[in-house]
């Protein structure tokens, strides 16, 4: 087979398709409209720092991922904690950990930190105990489940506001970008289950240690060069034939392929706009799905103000910040990183009002902050950061198989099994590209053996 397959999309989905083609000895182009790779995990210059878009978390059991990092060469470029630990601050004073024990099975692992969060009365502790029991019993995989509300189903097992406000929407609303009270049922499950309750170690946090356009532009840059993959950075594709021909156009006109394989890893309203043929489809309901925005606000002090890594919050507008200080370049002082999930309400309030509300609230979990000047500060906005993933949208979310002879579909947004994430994305492309490349089910995905 010597035509060249054509991935579309120089995101995640897109690298992770191109890589896998690559390896399989197909000849490939990769097409990106923009002048970087990477998508939706990125990093901007400000002065004499590499700020990073927003703040993008991986856990150990995020095996695409990982196996993406490794295909890249990126492996000592990024954290991943010997052991889930994960500090909650509360404005009071008060703070407690999430943390797992260790050699100890799943889900007993989590006793003690549930058993001691003392953000928690101690009669719900115990009722966050019986949460985490229902939660185990939950088959991501069962369909009812998405028609459901994961903030129904707690108040259901005994959840009340302190539980689902102090515990539950840590980790729900940071992974699904979504309240409980908005979320499907389904991708929780997935999450906790997966995430929390089925292995002991798959909650481990893992993040990038350097920009994260060092991993997901320069270094997938420099893997794709080596595999051989014809990457074309401002093309943007005019058109896509069922058959499929390929038009997209650059700085030197337009180039035309006519191929036999398509992976289109853009989101679902680009692959309809490129490929009319598709509204036809079931991408035309993906189009449907909506989107979520996520706010993050970047404070660099004149000084440390914390020695934590990250940390979650609550009762507090902050939700989760972390320390990029080292990661940006900065030489004096701290720089915090605070992100916002399911900012709604925060997407279009004034930068100014935002950073004020926010260096308060980081002035009252970290006691240091409140002394410290404020040196620079700034807003940036993700206003489609996911989409919305909303009771209801599993039906949404298409499979690989675009309908079109020739053309498949990888993107986070598509029917992995997973919410909308850098795992997403990757496993996505796999599934793509294992069906492209016609592998038997015995062999697909061993890749992954990472």
């Amino acid at each position: 087979m010597t035509e060249t397959a054509v991935v579309v999309g120089g995101g995640l989905a897109g690298i992770a398709a191109a890589l896998r083609l690559a390896d399989a000895g197909r000849q490939v182009v990769l097409l990106e409209s923009r002048p970087r790779l990477g998508g939706a995990a990125f990093s901007f210059r400000r002065g004499e720092l590499s700020i990073d878009n927003g703040q993008h978390v991986f856990l150990r059991c995020c095996d695409s991922y990982r196996w993406l990092l490794q295909r890249l060469g990126a492996e000592d470029q990024i954290v991943l904690q010997r052991r889930l630990d994960i500090p909650v601050l509360r404005g009071d004073g008060r703070s407690a950990r999430l943390s797992r024990l260790p050699g100890i099975p799943a889900p007993a692992h989590l006793s003690g930190a549930l058993l001691r969060y003392s953000l928690l009365s101690p009669s719900d502790r115990l009722r966050a105990v019986r949460g985490a029991l229902a939660l185990r019993r939950l088959d991501p995989g069962d369909p009812e489940l998405d028609d459901r509300r994961l903030g129904d189903f707690l108040r259901e097992h005994g959840q009340n506001a302190a539980t689902i406000s102090a515990l539950w929407a840590i980790i729900a609303t940071a992974t699904l970008n979504l309240s409980p009270d908005d979320a499907s049922l389904a991708l929780a499950a997935k999450v906790f289950r997966t995430g929390l309750l089925d292995n002991a170690a798959a909650a481990d946090v893992g993040y990038s240690a350097v920009p994260l356009g060092e991993v997901h532009s320069v270094a997938a840059r420099r893997a794709l060069d080596a595999a051989g993959v014809e990457v074309l950075l401002g093309h943007r594709v005019q058109s896509i034939e069922p058959g499929a021909t390929v038009h997209a156009h650059g700085r030197s006109g337009v180039r035309t392929w006519d191929t036999d394989t398509v992976v289109l890893a853009i989101p679902p309203e680009a692959a309809l706009a490129s490929t009319p043929a598709l509204a036809q489809t079931s991408v035309a309901r993906a189009a449907g799905l909506g989107a979520a925005p996520i706010v993050n606000v970047h404070v660099v002090y004149d000084r440390t103000v914390t020695e934590l890594a990250f940390a979650a919050a609550v009762d507090s507008p902050v939700q989760w910040f972390f320390d990029r200080t080292a990661a940006s370049g900065l030489q004096r002082g701290q720089y915090l990183a605070i992100t916002v999930s399911a900012a709604d309400d925060f997407v279009d309030v004034p930068s100014q009002t935002l950073i004020r509300r926010f260096v308060a609230g980081l002035s009252q979990l970290l006691p240091d902050a409140a002394d410290a000047e404020v040196v620079d500060a700034f807003v940036t906005r993700e206003r489609r950061a996911t989409f919305r993933q909303a009771a209801g949208t599993a039906v949404m979310r298409p499979g690989c198989r675009s309908g079109l002879a020739g053309i498949w579909l990888a993107g986070s947004w598509t029917a992995t099994g997973w919410p909308d994430t850098m795992e997403s994305a990757v496993r996505s492309a796999i599934t793509a590209t294992d069906d492209a490349l016609g592998l038997p089910s015995s062999r697909r995905g061993q890749v992954l053996a990472a």
